[in-house]
């Protein structure tokens, strides 16, 4: 009996059962090392449809619609700013504590989001996964993926606010692509990790605000790297979000930490969440059908 897992396969065997083609079955890899993302590509126009429902759905009667996206952002960069900057006068590199912190917001609250609806978007998606086939690794990368709309959103009003004050960027925006890359796998990996935890055990989304929220604190969004320790610091790469904001900082204005070993360290870290993340989101995707 035959194990097919590419949607072209099926179809041609489907439309032509006179062929002498017995019955489909779809079984999971046997292996820890089978992912199959082949079958992305031939399921690239499902991953299309979930990265455009997810951007219609999330703006869908809304009252202020996309411009939340902004205004997420700038509120809390008003609450860092007064909190933080004026009232506790951390440092910022020198720079104007509304371009410190929304450089560090507008990554940040990409990251957070994504892990959020990466995490539940297997069990919002139960009834279509109990009926059909279709490779599970797309639910969490169109989760992922769509955020990057957002993200888009935020970097234009980030790229203004860094003009109202002057801050003229250099050829250090050429790194911005690489870390929006890291961001995108350390959501990816996390992510698959998380949503195949809450498939299994339902109380994972009550924990994951909470890890959220402690990895924002382990990261320089409201401080400056510059305060932690020196003995601190190969501990501190170990957190790719770290790399990213610190990255995000100086690639636009020039300021603070350039990326160095530790985002090396940082990138390594990511490589392991998201190999580790696809093989345990593969073996759990043989029994989700049942457990969700």
């Amino acid at each position: 009996m035959s194990s097919v897992t590419s949607n072209s396969a099926v179809a041609a065997r489907l439309a032509s059962p006179s062929a002498g083609y017995g019955p489909v079955r779809i079984e999971p890899p046997r292996g820890w090392f089978k992912l199959r993302l082949e079958e992305l590509w031939d399921y690239r126009e499902l991953l299309y449809f979930y990265v455009w429902r997810d951007v219609k759905v999330r703006y869908k009667q809304t009252v202020i619609g996309i411009a939340w996206v902004v205004l997420q952002p700038l509120m809390t960069m008003g609450i860092f700013t007064l909190f933080f900057g004026r009232l506790a006068k951390l440092p910022s590199n020198g720079l104007p504590y509304p371009v410190f912190y929304f450089a560090a917001l507008v990554p940040w609250v990409y990251f957070s989001t994504a892990l959020q609806n990466c995490t539940s978007v297997v069990v919002d998606n139960q009834r279509v996964i109990t009926k059909v086939y279709f490779p599970r690794l797309v639910l969490p990368l169109s989760a992922v993926v769509s955020g990057l709309v957002d993200f888009a959103i935020g970097f234009i009003v980030l790229l203004v606010v860094t003009a109202i004050y002057g801050i003229k960027p250099t050829l250090a925006v050429l790194w911005l692509p690489i870390l929006l890359l890291l961001a995108v796998l350390t959501a990816l990996g996390v992510g698959l990790w998380m949503s195949a935890l809450n498939a299994l055990y339902r109380d994972v989304r009550y924990v994951v605000p909470f890890l959220i929220q402690f990895w924002m604190f382990a990261s320089p969004v409201a401080y400056p790297s510059s305060l932690v320790p020196q003995g601190w610091r190969w501990l501190y790469g170990l957190n790719p979000m770290a790399g990213v904001i610190d990255g995000f900082r100086w690639a636009l204005t020039s300021h603070g930490v350039a990326p160095g070993p530790l985002m090396l360290v940082s990138a390594s870290v990511v490589l392991v969440v998201l190999l580790s993340g696809l093989l345990f989101f593969q073996r759990m995707e043989g029994t989700v059908a049942d457990r969700v």
